[in-house]
């Protein structure tokens, strides 16, 4: 049994709202080992935290529009028995005040475990919230009551780029942070008429994306 602190839901993903929102607000999806933290493989201790430079800066800047922060995560970590909901949560909760420590939120936490090679409950060939499936995104859209089509996502692999896609959300940012400096031409890929794809050295690159241009998006976040 998890602690009732541990919202994981029927299905074994944790979903973590920590903020209120009008409804009718883009998003800032982020994944967040590679893109808003430095990538470690399979993170599980605070010691190895490490926020990337402009990860603060982009997700304050978001929240100053109203603009709904989202991380959305896969943690093979979790499945394969490598560490549990406890470690997870403890490096979550250092993200969340180092974030608050300069001035930034996040609104949402959603974590998929569930992998091919993952342990009992967590041996899944291919479940709906495990990017490149969007089911993360698309519970944050119900959730929110999200306008998908003018939400963006920073990641730093293909599989990131293509859960975007598949969301049918406006477009994502891949960065060269992380893995995203070998997953370029996969995630080129992803391009089309109705899905624009863009590169960033890091998450400090995505102020730059029409997301934060809009001219509807109005006051913060409901507390």
């Amino acid at each position: 049994m998890l602690p009732s602190d541990h919202p994981v839901d029927n299905s074994g993903v944790w979903c973590q709202i920590l903020t209120a929102a009008e409804p009718g607000r883009p998003a800032l999806f982020l994944d967040r080992d590679g893109a808003v933290v430095e990538e470690t493989d399979y993170l599980c201790r605070v010691s190895d935290v490490a926020l990337i430079t402009g990860a603060a800066a982009v997700i304050a800047a978001a929240n100053r529009r109203g603009i709904v922060v989202v991380m959305v995560t896969n943690q093979a970590g979790i499945g394969r028995g490598y560490y549990g909901w406890a470690e997870f949560k403890t490096v979550q909760d250092e993200i969340v005040a180092r974030l608050a420590a300069d001035g930034a939120r996040l609104d949402a936490v959603y974590a998929c475990p569930h992998h091919p090679s993952g342990r009992g409950a967590f041996a899944h060939p291919d479940h709906p919230a495990r990017k490149p499936n969007p089911g993360m995104l698309l519970q944050a859209a119900r959730d929110f009551e999200l306008d998908m089509a003018k939400s963006w996502l920073v990641g730093d692999k293909a599989i990131d780029v293509e859960a975007a896609k598949r969301a049918a959300i406006a477009g994502a940012m891949l960065v060269a942070t992380g893995y995203g400096a070998a997953e370029r031409d996969r995630a080129a890929s992803f391009a089309g008429p109705d899905f624009a794809v863009r590169f960033g050295r890091s998450i400090a690159d995505a102020i730059t994306l029409p997301l934060f241009s809009l001219s509807n998006v109005a006051s913060p976040h409901v507390r």
